[in-house]
């Protein structure tokens, strides 16, 4: 069943809850919405209650505000986690996973977290986004230009060589990114590529969390777990072999993991 909570800036949430048990939210990354995190939500639903929501912007959430927030995306997981029964843990994937940190970070009642592959930059050895991508983002977005906007995101913030955009671009899931791109401005806020994440941004955090990569990933994205797991206290990393970015496609690799977590039983695996 799909319920439609409000945001504190007068924003409709559309947020789906599947299972029994303690909540655990989904936040998905770019070009993701509710669909996106389905099957994992139907994969953890027999363990926890699952609650996926199409964060503003996209799917069926609107946004009310006429400029782009990380305070309102924080504003905006607050209440589907008041909804949800006042607290809950969080799982988070891409710039998902950058945005449940940084809830955390600012004391948003999170039990546990989990997050795979989250989208800071964390090695200064690897190469950034120019510091001028989300200005040419927004104006891109600003203008309608909704293909350019998902083409810029791609290849400057996620490095796509430029024979792969192509052919995605003459694929099928092409018009669903499309539909996405306005959102795409978000994506970046949260994470700042174009700058080293600052170890003090997760210092403070204070829950059980689990960061999570997969060995088939980018550098740029197993990085940042690994300075996940060496900032937050107390933190623990794992590493999925044979996975990669695209894991919500394959949820079972995911699923044992999060559920060990999720339920308290001491770090995943164990």
């Amino acid at each position: 069943m799909t319920a439609h909570f409000t945001s504190r800036d007068g924003t409709t949430l559309a947020v789906d809850a599947v299972g029994h048990g303690a909540p655990v939210v989904l936040i998905g990354g770019a070009f993701n919405d509710r669909s996106t995190v389905a099957a994992l939500a139907a994969e953890l639903a027999p363990h926890v209650t699952v609650v996926s929501y199409d964060r503003r912007g996209r799917g069926a959430s609107d946004n009310k505000s006429t400029d782009y927030r990380v305070a309102d995306e924080l504003d905006d997981l607050a209440a589907v986690i008041a909804h949800s029964g006042g607290r809950a843990s969080v799982f988070g994937h891409s710039s998902g996973a950058s945005l449940a940190l940084e809830a955390a970070a600012q004391g948003l009642p999170i039990d546990r977290l989990a997050v795979y592959e989250p989208s800071f930059a964390a090695d200064p050895a690897l190469p950034r986004p120019p510091a001028d991508v989300y200005d040419r983002l927004t104006a891109l977005v600003a203008a309608r230009d909704a293909d350019g906007a998902a083409e810029l995101f791609l290849r400057e913030v996620i490095g796509l060589p430029g024979e792969a955009l192509v052919g995605l671009k003459a694929g099928d899931a092409w018009p669903f990114l499309v539909d996405m791109a306005p959102s795409l401005p978000w994506d970046v806020l949260v994470s700042e590529p174009w700058r080293l994440l600052p170890p003090e941004r997760l210092a403070g955090i204070r829950v059980p969390t689990l960061a999570l990569y997969g060995d088939g990933t980018s550098p740029w994205l197993s990085a940042a777990a690994r300075a996940v797991a060496n900032t937050v206290p107390d933190a623990e990393l794992r590493v999925l072999p044979g996975e990669d970015h695209t894991i919500l496609q394959r949820p079972h690799a995911l699923t044992p993991l999060l559920v060990t977590f999720f339920e308290g039983q001491g770090p995943a695996g164990s």
